[in-house]
């Protein structure tokens, strides 16, 4: 394994956060009524607001940090009607009537993005562009065809070419997908915002969501306020709302992202993704430097909470593209996300199983959170207003494909197995954590998470997560406590950072129960 070859120390945090002030919001500060409440403020929760404010619905958005906070952030931002999962899998699953609408809608949400950031003068990047699927170094080229055949039959333009526009790496055959798109999430984010606003939205940040009811007495309370509403929509990446309805048909994984200097057009520009499992993404964006890009790597995915390698990651990541890109330069970031894998490879979205017919869900992104959650605003917008669309059916939250059944409970025996990290041992001493490094240790019955600072004192709180009571684990590249059951995530000090959890880790006094001091 070969290390990192960083000629700086690079910023551990999305590229997106370097150049753009997010619009500030003020927390809530009293009762207030609305039509529609959204507890999220990222691509799905902002675009279901702009849609509902813009078709003259009184919104209120509700986030419990800053816009775009979450793991819109940490997104890639590909626009593509290319989905993560291939669509000759899909297609076994949801039958080719099913994948028709599956193109259909992320094409259309593509569009809608466009539409938006032209009717409303959004600066964020915008563009089209073409994108290249192409196979791994053993893969056999008759998947390459198979997914031709049912992109095509899906009723998308797609081209065979000999290789993708790459000088000095030969992909060899590959699929050409022509009019996908990129943009700066948070800029987009930012205008999409303003654009709520101006069409009467209300927008609350630093404003937690403590109990979400449907029904009769719709509403949301917020600490002591009360936000009154017809209708609840919860866009939070993962339902804060539920315990298991859900959760069981999702599964939680982290992925990974570097992004490098190149010479500006060294790389041409387009969108490129190769079909190894897991599979790497690739683009590129503007740099501060007229001279250069930033070439955008991602993948080395894992299941949440299940792997002790994550600082190993973006080291495996780099390596993989100075293998591919030989002008890359230095590593100027590395982040990493989570996505929440659907059982059958798309969002759920709508009325939220075993709830009030007027609480509606939006999660399930499988790694197209920025398309999904523009489809999210569009089809929330109809169902809201009890109008029929086309592609309800194909979202809805209750379903449960057969076909899909193996992937169901292959996950759900993986999160049955987690528990059993309630009977192990500690795998460290809390002399071992090194500073800025965490363990889960054992202390009598109690399972601790240690975290250990930069000026090497303990900071520690429960390692149950307040979700279903699995047992956290340290992720040292991202410095977070995540839950491998269902992908709630806690940051270095115990606070709520990814649902399904809603509360943070119980925080337990370090300097009685560990020592305060460094050994």
């Amino acid at each position: 394994m070969n290390s990192p070859r960083y000629i700086q120390s690079p910023r551990h945090d999305p590229v997106w956060t370097a150049d753009v002030k997010m619009p500030k919001f003020s927390p809530l500060q009293q009762d207030v009524n609305t039509d529609v409440c959204i507890v999220g403020a990222g691509i799905a929760g902002l675009s279901t607001a702009y849609m509902l404010a813009l078709a003259g619905r009184q919104v209120v958005v509700l986030d419990d940090g800053t816009i775009g906070g979450g793991m819109t952030t940490c997104t890639t931002a590909h626009l593509a009607s290319v989905l993560d999962v291939r669509y000759f899998e899909l297609e076994r699953v949801h039958g080719q009537g099913g994948v028709r609408l599956a193109a259909e809608s992320h094409l259309a949400a593509i569009n809608r993005i466009e539409q938006i950031t032209s009717t409303e003068n959004i600066d964020c990047d915008f563009e089209r562009l073409d994108g290249f699927l192409f196979l791994g170094p053993k893969q056999d080229r008759e998947l390459l065809q198979r997914e031709m055949e049912a992109a095509t039959g899906a009723g998308l333009a797609v081209e065979l070419f000999s290789r993708a526009p790459m000088s000095g790496f030969d992909t060899g055959a590959c699929l050409r997908f022509p009019r996908q798109g990129q943009f700066h999430p948070l800029k987009y984010l930012a205008g999409l915002a303003k654009a709520v606003e101006k069409y009467g939205g209300r927008i609350y940040t630093d404003t937690h969501a403590d109990h979400i009811e449907g029904g009769d007495d719709t509403h949301v309370m917020a600490g002591q306020h009360r936000i009154k509403a017809g209708a609840i929509v919860v866009a939070t990446n993962s339902p804060i709302n539920d315990l298991v309805a859900i959760h069981t048909k999702q599964a939680p994984y982290m992925t990974y992202v570097i992004g490098a200097r190149v010479p500006a057009g060294s790389v041409p520009r387009a969108l490129y993704w190769d079909m190894e499992d897991p599979y790497h993404y690739v683009r590129l964006c503007r740099s501060r430097d007229a001279e250069h890009e930033i070439l955008i790597i991602g993948g080395e995915d894992h299941k949440t909470g299940q792997a002790d390698d994550t600082l190993e990651r973006h080291a495996r990541l780099e390596t993989w593209a100075h293998g591919r890109f030989s002008m890359m330069e230095n590593v100027e970031f590395t982040w990493a996300g989570q996505v929440m894998e659907s059982m059958d490879g798309l969002a759920f979205i709508g009325r939220n199983p075993l709830d009030a017919e007027n609480v509606y869900v939006v999660t399930g992104d499988s790694g197209m959170g920025m398309t999904h959650g523009t489809i999210a605003g569009m089809l929330l917008n109809d169902l809201i207003a009890g109008r029929h669309n086309r592609w309800a059916q194909l979202y809805d939250p209750s379903r449960k494909p057969l076909s899909a059944a193996g992937s169901f409970v292959q996950e759900n025996v993986n999160v049955a197995m987690q528990y059993f990290h309630w009977l192990t041992g500690s795998k460290v001493s809390l002399e071992d954590i090194p500073n800025g490094g965490g363990a889960v240790v054992r202390q009598g019955l109690s399972k601790i998470a240690v975290h250990r600072d930069e000026e090497g004192c303990l900071h520690q709180c429960s390692a149950v997560c307040p979700h279903l009571q699995c047992i956290v684990e340290w992720n040292a590249a991202e410095k977070s406590w995540d839950c491998p059951c269902h992908g709630s995530r806690f940051d270095k000090e115990g606070h709520v950072i990814n649902g399904p959890a809603n509360q943070d880790l119980a925080r337990i006094d370090s300097e009685v129960e560990v020592g305060h001091e460094a050994p």
